[in-house]
């Protein structure tokens, strides 16, 4: 997978956060699942399908969620080109225009605008037919394996958790023998297919967390560059108190990965003290 530069983690991260308050998805949910499919990288293409961008969407799905959501986030014009014929399937007269729209997947901003809508489309249709809360792991198999697809998965592992993932869908196996087959070349279990995806959505999450806590604690850190020196924080602490206290904060706010999206004062002093520092 290519290296993405911090730059560009950091505007991806911020497109994820604006499409979680704009929607109310989970930003974790959102930031786990863009980890996993293309490690952060808006300009990401599969090989082996049209699936490309940030959340690689194929052409179809993103056509499809384009038309149903595209003018709610500006997108008015894509919305408007798209059609569908009798088949149901979803098509854009102009070539240019068509090719316009699809390049949209590379765009952070409008990935993950589609990408949340996807999720609270098929999380609404996934609590409705399973009769239960659905989850973040429910809602990337629906992303990775449609909706129709997620629902039979999940209602088959309910009655059947040690089932072969291979039988149930062989096409989607010899195009993702990764995901359906161990190393040795076994099939894995609907249940063991299930907690994998649920792994690596949390370990995409905590990556990105973890970097992030870590260039909050460079940032406090330049704080203590004289021990003697009063830093204006609103309570004259010295720098060696300042450091001291958002070490320690920084710390426990990774251990409970507190949310961006909710500042606590806590949070809300640390950003202080760094603009303090640097003058802000």
């Amino acid at each position: 997978m290519t290296a993405v530069n911090p730059s560009a983690t950091s505007r991806v991260q911020s497109a994820i956060r604006f499409a979680s308050s704009r929607t109310g998805v989970d930003f974790d949910y959102l930031l786990g699942q863009a980890k996993v499919e293309s490690g952060l990288n808006a300009a990401a293409h599969a090989g082996s399908s049209s699936a490309s961008g940030l959340y690689q969407f194929i052409e179809s799905s993103w056509l499809a969620v384009v038309k149903k959501h595209g003018a709610e986030h500006g997108l008015g014009w894509a919305a408007d080109a798209i059609g569908q014929n009798g088949s149901g399937r979803y098509t854009v007269t102009d070539a240019g225009t068509r090719q316009a729209i699809l390049s949209l997947r590379n765009d952070p901003a409008a990935a993950s605008l589609m990408a949340a809508e996807h999720a609270s489309d098929n999380k609404d249709a996934l609590e409705g037919t399973l009769g239960r809360d659905a989850t973040g792991t429910d809602l990337y198999m629906a992303h990775f394996l449609g909706l129709g697809g997620a629902t039979k998965f999940l209602s088959a592992m309910q009655s059947n958790p040690d089932a072969s993932g291979a039988a149930l869908f062989p096409g989607a196996a010899r195009a993702n023998p990764g995901v359906f087959n161990n190393a040795d070349g076994s099939p894995r279990s609907l249940s063991a297919i299930y907690q994998r995806f649920a792994a690596k959505l949390g370990q995409g999450a905590d990556s990105v967390t973890e970097t992030r806590a870590a260039n909050l604690s460079f940032a406090a850190q330049a704080l203590a560059l004289d021990g003697d020196t009063t830093v204006i924080t609103g309570n004259n602490q010295s720098a060696t108190d300042a450091i001291a206290w958002a070490n320690s904060t920084l710390g426990r706010l990774g251990t409970e990965k507190a949310s961006v999206l909710r500042p606590t004062p806590e949070t809300a002093r640390l950003a202080y003290l760094m603009l303090a520092r640097m003058g802000g």
